[in-house]
């Protein structure tokens, strides 16, 4: 398989209004395909709503157990939504799908985490028993290649500005290999002071959606060697598994 396929996702979506309407933005006049969607946050049920009235977006489960920042040199909690056990993540996962259905009516596409958490154990193991049941693919799993290189902090979460420009954007494009790439982003409308505005990641989201709706961007897309999809597309070309 030549093909190039990508699905362009944008994370935290039903966050706050601001980042709902910022991907709104990015996906109606930029190159967004698909999104994740936060169950248990305060605009969880208007990002529901616009993806029920809008099928053409791909919607996954973006599954919310903690949100860590840094802090001294370290890594801190700034919530926790479930203990860190096996049983108690589990249970989560399973409420979180749950209220997924009730919000969308239907199934989530793909299974992904806040802040990548199903990288770790005891979360890994959980989210594929859960995608596994649902039949859906996981981030980042083979053969899904997922590539996290647009994002506007370090990972101390320092500014790092030159991560979500266009030029950056269009280097990760142009760069692409064949098979089905996942490129994650955030964008939002977010004041600099909004204590709930993606918590560390804040002003940067204003810049990545003006980025993921350059005219640039857009034509480079247009040129037609990489496809645009969606999760439910991958899988309907028989390419997630």
């Amino acid at each position: 398989m030549n093909t190039r396929w990508l699905i362009v996702n944008a994370d935290d979506f039903g966050l706050t209004p601001g980042i709902n309407a910022g991907i709104v933005e990015a996906f109606e006049r930029g190159v967004v395909t698909s999104a994740s969607l936060m169950v248990r946050q305060p605009a969880a049920e208007a990002a529901a709503a616009y993806a029920r009235a809008h099928p053409a977006l791909g919607l996954g489960l973006h599954i919310d157990l903690w949100e860590s920042i840094p802090k001294d040199g370290d890594w801190v909690r700034l919530y926790q939504h479930v203990p860190d056990d096996a049983a108690s993540v589990a249970a989560e996962i399973a409420a979180q799908i749950e209220r997924f259905r009730a919000l969308v009516g239907r199934d989530p596409d793909h299974l992904d985490t806040h802040q990548h958490v199903h990288r770790l154990e005891p979360v890994g193991s959980a989210v594929r028993a859960a995608a596994r049941a649902l039949g859906v693919p996981v981030r980042g799993e083979p053969p899904l290649r997922y590539l996290g290189g647009f994002y506007g902090q370090t990972g101390v979460g320092d500014p790092y500005p030159e991560g979500i420009t266009p030029e950056r954007l269009l280097e990760l494009i142009d760069a692409l290999e064949p098979g089905v790439t996942e490129f994650g982003c955030h964008p939002g409308f977010v004041d600099a002071d909004d204590p709930l505005g993606g918590t560390m990641y804040r002003v940067e989201r204003n810049v990545e959606v003006r980025t993921l709706c350059d005219a640039r961007v857009r034509a480079r897309l247009a040129r037609g060697d990489v496809v645009p999809c969606t999760y439910a597309d991958a899988a309907r070309a028989g390419l997630t598994a």
